[in-house]
């Protein structure tokens, strides 16, 4: 069975807590009064701090809207309350499909 978001997210930022990230980093969901979400998410000191994508705004109606984005080290996003799953699992989406291009790269070897 698929790991939770929920569950995902805990997993994701106990692993990023080296004794200094989880002092000046860290996640942020609240509501917003359009109604809706707003998420940051802090990628300084993390492996994922370089990653960059702005997605488009989708704004299908006033009550079903969302965007989200990757700049200036830290992942936002917000969407009206319907989203907040949907989000953090483009969040989830971005982290693992970063983690997988990593596996793959080959190493750089120089010889001596």
């Amino acid at each position: 069975m698929s790991q939770g978001i929920i569950e995902w997210l805990q997993r994701w930022c106990n692993e990023q807590a080296d004794g200094e990230w989880e002092h000046g980093h860290g996640i942020d969901i609240h509501t917003v009064d359009n109604p809706g979400w707003w998420i940051t998410i802090d990628l300084d000191d993390t492996l994922y701090e370089s990653i960059y994508y702005d997605a488009p705004t989708v704004e299908i109606s006033e009550k079903d809207w969302y965007f989200y984005r990757f700049e200036n080290r830290k992942f936002t996003a917000s969407g009206d309350l319907g989203k907040l799953e949907f989000l953090l699992g483009k969040f989830r989406e971005t982290i693992e499909n970063a983690d997988a291009t990593a596996k793959r790269a080959p190493e750089h070897v120089t010889d001596c």
